[in-house]
């Protein structure tokens, strides 16, 4: 039996990218994009359909630019997702914009317009997770959206109190990013790496995982961004891990043996301090968080930035299709 048969079965598989081949390879459970991934997915001639139905879309509604690019790029990320839907057996995640991260009411218009498209292409919202940025707005708009029905992924997590915060709010998901934590201790502390059980993304999300289960929190702890597979291997028994098509790939290919390394009832036994996150705390715990409060923004830019490269593109096309 391969490692990734054996990871399986301990922990959900999701698969992280915007290639619906690589998705139909692995049969994971789930699948997750982001505008990186739907991005790099969009310059492969295999996806062109998808990003034309999506032009004629935003074109047919108006003829006003800025409204129409939104539109345009709100069906595009669906078109994506429903494609997925066809292939996975549970839920896809779906990227609210970036540039929303620290507006609660743009997040929460974003998300119910995303569900909204995904509904009027037939798929139930229990199939989609919404991901938004664990900043204290995108919390806030998790909150309502799932009052709403509206289920959450909240993304660029790095510490603890964000993980709290959103637990506190029934968020429905959380993605611990492991290998951007990895990134910026290596390059603080100038080494070449760490030992499996003491890389500083690896201990970031077990610490999330065992304080959610010692305190029964229902959210659920995907780790994401993986940088080797130790990492993953390291995090089996996590309730979802989201792993590339290349680490997946050499899951199936090794056939050691892999055992569990979080559960929940371990979890139970610890000493774990409760903590309490309100608006305040969250900040300032945050910002005393050199790690956790560059990345984040780190991470908003970089997402922004692969949005409006997405745009570009996207207006491109639709400059084609107008001539």
């Amino acid at each position: 039996m391969s490692k990734l048969e054996q990871l399986k079965k301990i922990t959900t598989v999701v698969c992280d990218t915007g290639d619906i081949n690589s998705i139909k390879k692995y049969e994971p459970t789930d699948a997750t994009t982001n505008p990186s991934l739907i991005f790099q997915a969009a310059q492969e001639e295999q996806y062109q359909y998808l990003i034309d139905d999506a032009i004629r879309f935003g074109m047919h509604k108006t003829s006003h630019e800025t409204q129409m690019l939104h539109q345009i790029m709100d069906k595009l990320f669906v078109n994506f997702g429903v494609e997925i839907l066809k292939i996975v057996p549970g839920r896809v995640s779906t990227e609210v914009d970036a540039r929303l991260s620290f507006d609660v009411e743009g997040s929460i218009h974003k998300a119910t317009t995303l569900i909204g498209l995904y509904e009027n292409a037939g798929i139930d919202r229990s199939r989609v997770l919404i991901k938004l940025a664990s900043t204290w707005e995108g919390v806030q708009a998790a909150k309502v959206l799932e009052k709403e029905g509206i289920h959450c992924n909240m993304t660029l997590m790095f510490s603890l109190p964000q993980a709290i915060a959103c637990a506190e709010a029934k968020a429905t998901l959380i993605s611990p990013f492991v290998g951007r934590i990895f990134d910026w201790y290596k390059a603080s502390e100038k080494v070449e790496g760490y030992p499996p059980e003491k890389d500083p993304g690896v201990l970031s999300v077990s610490q999330i995982y065992n304080y959610y289960k010692k305190y029964g929190y229902e959210t659920q702890v995907m780790g994401a961004s993986f940088r080797n597979v130790d990492e993953i291997l390291e995090l089996a028994g996590c309730d979802l891990l989201t792993i590339a098509p290349k680490f997946l790939e050499l899951l199936a290919q090794d056939e050691g043996s892999v055992s569990q390394k979080l559960s929940a009832q371990h979890a139970k036994s610890l000493e774990i301090e409760k903590m309490e996150v309100d608006e305040s705390a969250f900040h300032f715990q945050l910002n005393d968080n050199a790690m956790a409060i560059e990345k984040l923004s780190e991470g908003i830019r970089k997402f922004a930035a692969d949005t409006v490269k997405l745009e570009h593109h996207i207006l491109d096309r639709v400059s084609a299709a107008k001539a």
